[in-house]
């Protein structure tokens, strides 16, 4: 049986309230047990903005792999703000994805990174791994520890094994680009860079993919 649809008004007039109590508590209760996740991600494909912008903060709240398709296609919306919810929105259900285990593991090992900790956070990361292979952001994060410590290649490949699994993550695919223009692999760096654009237009990263297609040209 089809859960029926949110009239996006409400829900936006029913959320307001504890957002701006900054309840969380109270705001993630009723999330769950207020509306489904299907009903939530309903809301991304209609015409009002203000209730997007909250459907994407409460899926970056309460919800799961299953809504990642849907917030990644409000990278693409021309509003700035909508695209700033789905990234954040993103970026929470990838900390989360994996078991409880490993996505302990991964926290500790985002903890040590805050403190530049390499060693540490490299080995947390890589104990989430092996807790749970399938998870994407432990790679991910691994390679940003290893990009730190100007381990490139060894970045590359992470961020790789990251989209390998999270095929959206345009983090990870920026990271890529990274590492391959520090090598001087002018090209695949183009290609991870319009790759992670093609995810998320908003990327600040333009200027530095037309800087590398001047190089590309200037070469013999």
């Amino acid at each position: 049986m089809t859960a029926p649809t949110i009239d996006p008004s409400e829900f936006v007039a029913t959320v307001e309230p504890l957002l701006e109590r900054q309840d969380a508590p109270g705001l993630l209760t009723l999330l769950r047990t207020r509306w489904t996740h299907e009903q939530i991600k309903s809301i991304l494909s209609g015409d009002d903005l203000d209730a997007r912008k909250v459907a994407c903060l409460a899926l970056g709240l309460t919800g799961s792999k299953c809504s990642i398709p849907c917030i990644a296609q409000q990278l693409r919306h021309p509003d700035p703000v909508i695209n700033q919810m789905a990234e954040h929105a993103l970026w929470s259900i990838w900390f989360r994805a994996g078991s409880a285990s490993a996505n302990h593991e991964l926290c500790r090992g985002s903890q040590a990174l805050s403190r530049r900790d390499l060693d540490c956070a490299i080995e947390h990361f890589t104990r989430a791994i092996e807790i749970d292979p399938a998870f994407a952001e432990p790679y991910n994060q691994r390679g940003i520890a290893k990009y730190l410590g100007e381990r490139y290649s060894e970045c590359a490949a992470d961020c790789m094994e990251a989209v390998q699994r999270m095929p959206c993550h345009f983090g990870a695919w920026a990271g890529a680009g990274h590492c391959h223009a520090h090598k001087g692999h002018l090209a695949e760096a183009v290609k991870c860079y319009e790759r992670a654009l093609e995810i998320n237009p908003h990327l600040d990263i333009r200027h530095v993919v037309c800087q590398l297609k001047q190089e590309i040209r200037r070469s013999p």
